[in-house]
């Protein structure tokens, strides 16, 4: 259960970095991107506003505005041509100055692609272009080359991106350094918890054996008695819980390395269904069951002992009178299913979640009837775990179905 929670506490910090840096860097590229875009959208503007030129003669800038304007420099950094279209889409004028990267041949291709995407603003390769119409149905075509521009905003990009990666590994690397500590309040908290409980029923062991002693010489004494009767009854439930609640404790242990052996779980299987096959047709209820022969797993054979127990035990109480339990155990793929159904009316599915969870019952008053704590299922489930499995249950038709799923384990 420690490592496992020590897994969780890893994962959702990671998780929780992850997320956070990711929307981060998503958030610097679009915003480089949308930056980079805005100023060019402007340049371009500013082009078509003064007739080709970006200072017009009289036009001052103020160096101590970091806000955009264009500088004196601007003509001789920014590379740009401009073409004249007539209202048939036909070039009429292409003023190639200010680029000496392109010819003729390659701006014609430029401006049928600008055409061909139908829109004023927008990028053709690295080429930013803006359309503006004029009076006799033609436009002007300002395309700006923005390969400085968007090269720095993609290695701002990277360069986040190297930032985010290497946070990322030296986080995961603290946290396996620190998480051991960061859990230790609670890991000395379940180690007190458990061994209260270790504790606890070794001092009401006693008591109840003494109680259970003297019940018995008060029957010899006296005889039969309705209040003796119930009093036994009430000591015999007690001494079920005190060992429910140690096998529980016992069983959220990690599986020690000399404790796992190699057992056919058809055996076990096969076993629990004949001890509670009668205890089925005691009731009026019937028991069948679907084992293949040979189906071997690696763990602790006890546990699954238990396992089989509690869900066989669980069926048979709360089957409907005359209904037929149903045992299978199948393998698919590396893992061993374990499955038991039973015909059981007035579940409610919005509680099956909480099925599993200690102390939870989903009927109290049948759950008394029946000696029920709402530690069994908890305890199958700390048992599943412990294998590395889940266990779910399903119910549909008036038929619960519990199903543990087991890894074959190397």
């Amino acid at each position: 259960m420690i490592p496992s929670l020590r897994r969780k506490f890893i994962l959702i910090a990671m998780a929780s970095l992850i997320g956070t840096m990711a929307v981060l860097c998503t958030a610097i590229g679009i915003s480089n991107h949308y930056i980079t875009a805005n100023r060019v959208d402007k340049a371009i503007s500013i082009l078509h506003q003064n007739g080709g030129t970006f200072l017009p003669p009289g036009t001052h800038f103020d160096p101590s505005n970091f806000n955009f304007q264009i500088t004196p420099e601007t003509p001789f950094e920014t590379r740009y041509f401009i073409v004249e279209l007539t209202a048939q889409q036909e070039i009429r004028s292409v003023v190639l100055d200010h680029i000496a990267a392109l010819d003729r041949q390659t701006v014609v291709d430029t401006i049928s692609r600008i055409i061909d995407t139908n829109a004023e603003r927008g990028y053709v390769d690295h080429y930013r272009f803006g359309v503006f119409p004029d009076e006799a149905g033609g436009s002007t075509v300002i395309v700006l080359d923005c390969f400085l521009q968007l090269q720095a905003a993609n290695n701002t990009l990277r360069i986040t991106v190297i930032i985010f990666l290497a946070c990322v590994l030296t986080v995961f690397a603290l946290l396996l350094v620190l998480s051991k500590r960061a859990i230790r309040p609670f890991v000395d908290n379940l180690n007190r918890q458990r061994q209260f409980v270790t504790d606890a029923s070794h001092e009401l062991k006693t008591p109840l054996a003494i109680l259970s002693a003297d019940m018995g010489l008060l029957e010899d004494t006296y005889g039969e008695d309705k209040w003796l009767e119930s009093a036994k009854s009430q000591i015999t439930r007690l001494d079920r819980l005190i060992k429910n609640l140690v096998e529980l404790a016992r069983t959220e242990e990690t599986i020690k390395e000399d404790a796992v052996e190699l057992f056919s779980i058809s055996e076990i299987a096969q076993a629990s269904a004949d001890t509670f096959q009668p205890l089925a047709e005691a009731d009026g209820k019937t028991l069948t069951s679907e084992i293949p022969d040979e189906i071997s797993l690696k763990g602790v054979q006890d546990n699954f002992f238990r396992l089989f127990s509690i869900l066989l035990d669980n069926a048979v109480k709360y089957c409907d009178p005359a209904g037929n339990i149903h045992l299978s155990v199948s393998v698919r793929g590396r893992n061993i299913y374990i499955s038991v159904s039973n015909p059981c009316a007035g579940v409610d599915t919005v509680q099956l979640s909480r099925y599993f969870d200690r102390f939870y019952r989903a009927d109290s008053s049948r759950a008394r009837s029946t000696g029920g704590y709402g530690i069994g299922l908890s305890t199958a489930k700390a048992i599943v775990t412990r294998h590395k499995g889940r266990i779910s249950n399903h119910y549909a038709d008036g038929v619960i179905t519990f199903t543990a799923v087991i890894p074959q384990m190397s």
